[in-house]
């Protein structure tokens, strides 16, 4: 059995049980986001890059207020904050779209949750680099030229709910060292380099550390 077969087959079989798994929580966090906040359940989040440059949409829980990526963008009233997001690597750790609940299920990684849906689809992995926004990987290899030959590794791969890099510090490590991670992901994957990642993934969701 190949690499890939095998992968596939882990993921469809883990996500169903996953989904299964997690629906205690899937339910609670639906509830708490539709009584917290004015808004759909799910984030109107923009397309990320998968594999091989394909776009896709990314299913997440709502974290923020309604409009928030467009309202970013748009809003002079935020055109201070769009700024600092772009000059901090795509991070924002005092970010006032947040809503209340958004800032426990962003940091425990509750907010990824459907993205099981998106591992039944085949567009993405239980395990894999996180996936990037198309202006950010433009804006970022312009900053960090040689990051490019990289990224080319890194898009080899399915994007993944958990990874090398999201079990290793997340948002506290920036753009260039962040896709040096990717890519030796996609160098060295293997099926216990993916279970290496998911016996660290529980504690990384628990302590919520480097998440923003």
């Amino acid at each position: 059995m190949n690499y890939e077969f095998a992968k596939r087959l882990i993921d469809l079989v883990g996500a169903v049980v996953l989904v299964i798994v997690f629906s205690p929580v899937i339910l609670a966090t639906a509830i708490a986001i539709k009584i917290s906040s004015p808004g759909p359940v799910f984030a109107d989040t923009p397309k990320r890059v998968g594999k091989n440059g394909k776009l896709f949409h990314p299913f997440k829980f709502r974290s923020m207020i309604l409009n928030a990526h467009s309202l970013l963008k748009t809003d002079p009233k935020l055109k201070k904050l769009y700024h600092q997001y772009k000059k901090s690597s795509y991070k924002l750790f005092e970010d006032p779209r947040v809503t209340t609940v958004g800032k426990f299920i962003r940091k425990h990684s509750i907010d990824e949750v459907p993205q099981f849906i998106n591992v039944l689809k085949g567009e993405m992995s239980i395990v894999g680099p996180r996936p990037y926004y198309p202006d950010e990987l433009e804006e970022q290899t312009a900053k960090y030229p040689q990051t490019k030959k990289l990224l080319r590794e890194a898009l080899s791969v399915r994007p993944g709910i958990t990874g090398y890099w999201q079990v290793t510090g997340r948002s506290e490590v920036n753009f260039d060292k962040r896709i040096e991670m990717d890519a030796f992901y996609a160098r060295k994957k293997s099926l216990l380099f993916d279970l290496l990642i998911l016996l660290k993934t529980p504690w990384a969701m628990i302590s919520g550390k480097g998440a923003v």
